[in-house]
């Protein structure tokens, strides 16, 4: 139980940490942590942050964290398969949406001390 609650700690902080970085470039927070509990794979999908760009644009924003790049670093850790749940969350959002906005699907990747932005990381195609 420990070792969750840790790992819950440094997700948040990393969390945390790009959506100070996000709103620096200009972005704005719309939501944060939206779940979709159950979907076509068990455990649903969900979006780190949703954000709203200066020209209008809804961005999904999925953060991943890693202490090195070994392994090929947290934008690698960004799968087909979470590609899909990300997707299926942000599609879950819209359809909230009177006209829904153009939309884009964001990696923030944090490899201990160094932050890349990766502005239309995949689209819903490849989701």
């Amino acid at each position: 139980m420990f070792k969750w609650s840790s790992t819950k700690a440094q997700g948040d902080a990393a969390e945390d940490r790009a959506l100070h970085y996000l709103q620096q470039q200009g972005l704005r927070l719309v939501r944060r942590n939206y779940r979709v509990a159950r979907g076509p794979h068990a455990r649903g999908g969900e979006v780190d942050l949703i954000m709203l760009d200066r020209d209008g644009t809804l961005v999904f924003v999925e953060v991943r964290a890693r202490a090195s790049t070994s392994h090929g670093g947290a934008a690698a850790s960004v799968t087909g398969t979470k590609q899909r749940r990300i997707v299926f969350a942000a599609r879950h959002y819209l359809l909230r949406q009177a006209t829904p906005p153009p939309c884009r699907f964001d990696v923030l990747a944090l490899d201990g001390e160094t932050i890349t932005w990766l502005p239309a990381a995949f689209d819903a195609e490849q989701g």
